[in-house]
């Protein structure tokens, strides 16, 4: 497994990272099998595993504190949190009062003392950015984490911050995690060139695009369709026939390049170049093998030309895939009224 250096952090990770999200009742709830699976996937090579407090509320993190013992020197552990983990509205988000008790749980979950990588989960619209980066700040000077990042940050709250960072003389966000696939290519306007000016590495998730690219039948079904709204995936809707045709032009292309679609498709997000390393989310070692292989694809430019007629650059074929980074002011109409 091929490494890069994540941003200006420092730390060498694999070109793919093991996603934990399908690890606990959210997906694989066999501890035992997930962590044959997380082994499974450190002996590839992998030494990024990436998971979250909300996964499976705590659980997810749990298994991975398992499956790391005794490893966990050779490893980059992430985590993220911000997501509400309760009813309670202090339970979640970028506040120092949330983010000094979400890392103490993390850490007692896991099993560790520091996290190498602490990652905001989605925007808080409702906390001062500068609040978020000096607690934050304080964690690294306490060794509780080496780094932290943001995750599904659009362009403006990346430079915002750090901008922030600078003005404040706290620490800044060193990476920041996408949802980037052939179907999700809107970081490409301006988020992608966005990371590269400040130097953040890139973690890419959902290459597969929540199933649609992973070669099944009928992409609709699977264990993470069942768990969205009932209108989401369905072909029958506008996005859902620009998906199902742009299925079967890259099916297509994949057959004709001599590889797989998944294998494309994770070829595809690994090939640009703000990317540092791809998250790949299995739930089962059977599912594990058949994405690993993708690490040693290469696109040539001929393909990605292809892929781009196909899709073109900067497009979402559909644009609720990004439905949790809605902004406030477009979901509440006093926002936009006078």
């Amino acid at each position: 497994m091929k490494r890069r250096t994540l941003g200006a952090t420092g730390m060498s990770v694999s070109e793919l990272s093991l996603g934990a999200m399908m690890f606990g009742s959210m997906g694989n709830r066999d501890h035992d099998d997930a962590v044959r699976v997380i082994h499974r996937a450190l002996d590839a090579g992998i030494n990024v595993i990436d998971t979250a407090d909300v996964y499976s509320q705590g659980e997810g993190e749990e298994i991975v504190g398992k499956a790391i013992k005794g490893r966990r020197d050779d490893l980059v552990i992430a985590t993220k949190f911000g997501l509400p983990m309760g009813e309670d509205p202090n339970r979640r988000g970028g506040s120092r009062r949330w983010i000094v008790r979400a890392v103490e749980d993390s850490l007692r979950r896991l099993d560790i003392d520091h996290i190498d990588l602490y990652q905001i989960h989605r925007p808080d619209h409702e906390t001062d950015v500068g609040e978020t980066l000096s607690a934050l700040t304080d964690l690294v000077r306490a060794g509780k984490i080496r780094a932290f990042g943001s995750s599904m940050y659009p362009a403006e709250l990346i430079t915002e911050a750090q901008w922030a960072a600078q003005r404040t003389g706290t620490y800044r966000f060193l990476t920041e995690q996408s949802m980037y696939s052939v179907f999700t290519r809107r970081p490409e306007g301006a988020v992608f060139p966005t990371a590269q000016r400040h130097g953040l590495g890139v973690l890419a998730f959902s290459p597969l695009n929540g199933g649609w690219l992973s070669g099944r039948a009928d992409p609709t079904t699977g264990h993470r369709a069942s768990s969205r709204p009932s209108h989401y995936d369905t072909t029958t809707t506008p996005a859902g026939r620009r998906k199902t045709v742009a299925l079967a032009e890259l099916a297509a292309l994949a057959d004709e390049a001599g590889m797989t679609l998944p294998h494309l498709a994770i070829a595809f997000a690994r090939a640009h170049p703000a990317v540092t390393s791809v998250l790949i989310g299995p739930r089962t070692a059977g599912q594990l093998d058949g994405l690993l292989p993708g690490a040693d694809v290469d696109l040539t430019g001929d393909i990605l030309d292809r892929i781009d007629a196909i899709v073109p650059p900067g497009t979402d074929l559909n644009p609720e895939d990004n439905y949790a980074t809605t902004p406030p002011a477009l979901q509440d109409a006093r926002l936009r009224r006078r």
